[in-house]
């Protein structure tokens, strides 16, 4: 279900003015699909392990209630179908995110788990597609400012997942799974890297804001929440206990739906991002008139624009060509009209 919901806010964040809720369900069914398949995967290849875990003793295959070859016709079945259902309804590159994270998911991170802890950082991975298969689903293409709840996505896996590998640290040893945590009898490094990526998510909500995601607003609320999980992190690793752990984990199950609802709530519609018509004549007059001057005056040209940019609102800026700035010297240079 967290998957199908990162998928479809990804989707409603791509879709400008109009969402197309035809589009929506069939990106959120096929989404589940692959999300299903992949799953499946998962506890086919972890039958033993999955048997010797408190936690997951209890599900449908190591328990007997489903038997392998059952599993196996559905997951097949399930994911070819979803997969195909995708590339119908929204576009292939939608499709073929969604296989390669079926593909990453099932038979690289599932494996990894038993051989090193890095396994925890590709998992981030497969869980930061979901909200970029949504956005190229909604819009055909990859951008920047669709790496927003990506981005959100695979920092906070990481302190989410830090907090459950302490807690569960005996029954994932038991089950033969190569945890951060195993290896860290104290709990400081599993502390600090949760801590970390906690703070990596704080400028989230300014790139929203500036790339013309979002409003203002979400600017300021992303901070707080991100600064409450934080101080959760900080507070875990200061007294690294249990119970410092599992507050920090209940935190991160509420930042998620928060900080995806305050992008839902404060997202920018085509109308809000775009300039009007006559703003834009202006822009190119600015940008003909500065090729005839000197240097000099070239600068104070430019610096006059920045500053008519920004009486006109913050979204006169495509973000693409906002980020050309540094640390982005790859990207193409700012171009402000067409």
């Amino acid at each position: 279900m967290l998957v199908v919901a990162t998928s479809g806010t990804g989707f409603a964040l791509g879709s400008g003015s109009t969402i197309d809720l035809a589009g929506l369900c069939w990106t959120c069914t096929g989404t589940m699909m692959v999300a299903a398949s992949a799953n499946s995967l998962n506890q086919l290849f972890e039958i033993s392990n999955d048997a010797k875990m408190k936690r997951t003793m209890r599900r449908p295959l190591p328990s007997g209630r489903i038997s392998v070859r059952h599993a196996v016709t559905w997951a097949s079945s399930v994911g070819v179908a979803g997969t195909a259902l995708l590339a119908w309804k929204a576009n292939m590159l939608t499709a073929g995110l969604a296989a390669s994270n079926l593909i990453l998911y099932a038979f690289v991170y599932t494996p990894l788990k038993q051989i090193h802890p890095v396994n925890t950082w590709v998992g981030a991975i497969v869980g930061a597609i979901p909200p970029l298969l949504g956005w190229t689903a909604a819009v055909g293409h990859v951008s920047l400012n669709g790496m927003i709840l990506p981005a959100a996505l695979y920092f906070w896996q990481i302190p989410h997942f830090m907090a459950l590998a302490y807690l569960c640290r005996n029954d994932y040893a038991a089950g033969g799974y190569r945890m951060i945590s195993l290896a860290d009898a104290s709990g400081q490094r599993t502390a600090l890297v949760a801590l970390r990526n906690c703070l990596y998510l704080v400028p989230l909500g300014y790139l929203a804001y500036d790339w013309g995601v979002t409003s203002g607003w979400f600017c300021l609320e992303s901070s707080l929440i991100t600064l409450a999980i934080s101080a959760a992190a900080f507070s875990f690793y200061r007294d690294r206990t249990t119970q410092k752990a599992r507050k920090m984990f209940h935190a991160s199950l509420l930042y998620l739906p928060v900080f995806m609802s305050g992008l839902l709530f404060h997202r920018l519609t085509d109308n809000q991002q775009s300039l009007p018509e006559e703003d834009s004549e202006k822009i190119v007059e600015l940008s003909s008139s500065s090729e005839t001057v000197p240097v000099e005056s070239e600068d104070m040209n430019r610096k006059k624009k920045l500053s008519y940019y920004s009486s006109l609102g913050r979204q006169v800026r495509a973000p693409v060509a906002y980020a050309s700035v540094a640390p982005f010297p790859f990207l193409p240079a700012p171009s402000y009209a067409e």
